[in-house]
């Protein structure tokens, strides 16, 4: 579905973009950032349809999501939040390494 469809679909039931990232527990930078590649995900495109004909069938889509408990999306990458790379590496015993390979013949 192109970003202009999954915006117009949204039209219909009344969101903007925030309310709609709001809704699904997803960052609102996530979904406008589909506006650069022109097109939104397949799960995306579905949730916007669907809110699009609840809203023109005056259907409160708003009551039954809030009735869902929908895990907000983690963020990619796996670093932890404030930390850059994730966890904390090791040091390396590089002393025994070097004394390990030296006594084996290559």
């Amino acid at each position: 579905m192109t970003y202009q469809e999954f915006y117009r679909q949204l039209g219909k039931a009344g969101l903007n973009i925030r309310e709609f990232a709001e809704l699904v527990k997803m960052n609102q930078k996530s979904v406008t950032n589909c506006a650069k590649r022109g097109e939104v995900p397949s799960h995306l495109a579905v949730i916007s349809t669907l809110l699009g004909e609840m809203g023109e069938r005056k259907i409160d889509f708003r009551a039954v999501l809030e009735g869902i408990e929908i895990a907000p999306k983690k963020p990619r990458g796996g670093a932890a939040v404030g930390r850059f790379g994730g966890s904390k590496q090791t040091d390396l015993d590089l002393e025994s390494k070097s004394a390990e390979i030296a006594g084996k013949t290559i």
